[in-house]
């Protein structure tokens, strides 16, 4: 499921509409690991001692997959939203939490990664902007460093536009499909975005 359109600002552009990286499903994925393990257990015993532990297992197993399934649909209502005009984090499935930062008041990004979390392309960005709540870290981005590179890159694209001064500089459509493949292959966008957002460039041509 997409950033709503109906939410974007008059003449408001996407450049980047990310979940959480697959690493958010590792608490209930690690935990399947056990009730697999009871699931063992209880077959190999017998008779009334099999049948108790085949209940406690179906239990247990039930528990997990409520958990598996409410994270997933966490997963699919949360967003971090890079747009030609302001950053947004938007999750909650009936109550909406949503979160705008302008790129014109961000003051400082940083992208923070341990060793594992680099090994599987994610990471956190912690952003500093100019308000009430100062610096805010947004965990499980996926490859936060890519993904910091393209803030930078709209937030001078809109200090630009706001003072006047002309478009950076232009890029040619080659140019810039082969930055759309970049961030593709950094796991910044899905290949299906990649197909859309070229098939849009090739359109103005």
């Amino acid at each position: 499921m997409p950033f709503p359109k109906r939410l974007l600002l008059d003449g408001e552009t996407v450049a980047l509409d990310l979940r959480p990286h697959w690493w958010y499903f590792a608490g209930p994925l690690f935990a399947g690991i056990p009730v697999l393990a009871l699931l063992i257990v209880a077959i190999k015993q017998n008779g009334d001692l099999q049948t108790a532990t085949l209940w406690v297992t179906a239990a247990v197993a039930l528990a997990w997959a409520v958990w598996l399934g409410a994270r997933l649909i966490s997963w699919q209502t949360t967003h971090f939203v890079v747009t030609s005009d302001r950053l947004v984090f938007r999750s909650g499935i009936l109550a909406k939490h949503t979160r705008d930062i302008p790129l014109e008041k961000v003051n400082d990004l940083a992208s923070s990664q341990t060793f594992f979390e680099r090994m599987i392309g994610a990471g956190d960005l912690l952003i500093e902007s100019a308000g009430e709540r100062g610096q805010e870290t947004f965990s499980d981005i996926p490859h936060p460093n890519a993904v910091q590179q393209e803030i930078y890159r709209q937030m001078e694209i809109n200090q630009n536009r706001m003072t006047g001064a002309g478009p950076p500089r232009q890029q040619s459509v080659t140019d810039q499909i082969a930055a759309l493949a970049d961030l593709r292959d950094r796991g910044a966008i899905s290949p299906a975005e990649y197909e859309a957002k070229k098939a849009q460039l090739l359109d103005r041509l």
